[in-house]
């Protein structure tokens, strides 16, 4: 069904352009990425672009929209436990393997959790969740607090994002120090962080976030992802 307000032929510009621009930002990152690029990969001309999005901003919203939704949806699919910490921990460990695929992928994680309309759209979508999940552990917190304690994990996100791993600071030292310093924040204790840094350590984090990748792909040829 067409969104409405768009004419079916301005729901397959957006497409067209949304599947070259994920294929351009998987290749070459959003910094490197220009919207006359998008343009004549879809095999339009830029004025079509402008008529599908206001500027490449806007691509990357759709896109992070996307992204972050299915991250979660395949942690819950792929752990066998109803602990939502577990599941936060999965989820936010599988976007750091994500961007330690390629510079280009570091690059557009990093930008998302850097731009105002994409930062904002995490922020307020995961606060969401993380009053569900954290609760319990903050029980006078409000959804105010929620919002503002993911200002501060997101940035500890982007931060460790950042840093690309190395031999001195590996992928599993990065998702360690990770957790342990978001779920901190949110008054988890002790020894259910390290339940959680365990169940983490066990997963196959790597092909998971491979798979994501490629999923991310598939639904952009398809013309599923709007």
């Amino acid at each position: 069904m067409a969104k409405r307000g768009i004419q079916p032929s301005g729901i397959q510009t957006r497409k067209k352009m949304l599947h070259a621009a994920v294929i351009s930002f998987l290749e070459k990152g959003y910094q490197n990425t220009t919207i006359a690029e998008i343009s004549k990969a879809a095999g339009m001309a830029t004025s079509a672009f402008f008529r599908a999005y206001s500027d490449k901003e806007a691509v990357l919203l759709e896109l992070v929209k996307i992204m972050f939704g299915s991250q979660f949806s395949l942690a819950e699919k792929l752990i066998d436990t109803d602990d939502p910490v577990m599941l936060y921990a999965a989820e936010t460990s599988l976007q750091v393997c994500i961007a330690e695929t390629s510079e280009a992928l570091r690059d557009l994680y990093v930008t998302a959790y850097s731009l105002p309309s994409t930062s904002e759209f995490i922020y307020r979508s995961t606060a969401l969740k993380l009053e569900k999940i954290f609760s319990g552990y903050l029980p006078d917190a409000m959804p105010k607090d929620f919002y503002e304690l993911d200002i501060a994990t997101s940035g500890i996100v982007r931060g460790y994002m950042q840093r690309k791993s190395d031999f001195y600071f590996t992928v599993e030292d990065k998702i360690s120090r990770l957790l342990h310093c978001c779920l901190k924040i949110y008054n988890v204790p002790e020894e259910k962080i390290a339940e959680a840094v365990n169940l983490v350590k066990n997963l196959d984090l790597e092909n998971i976030a491979k798979e994501i990748i490629a999923e991310t792909v598939r639904a952009s040829e398809e013309g599923t992802l709007l």
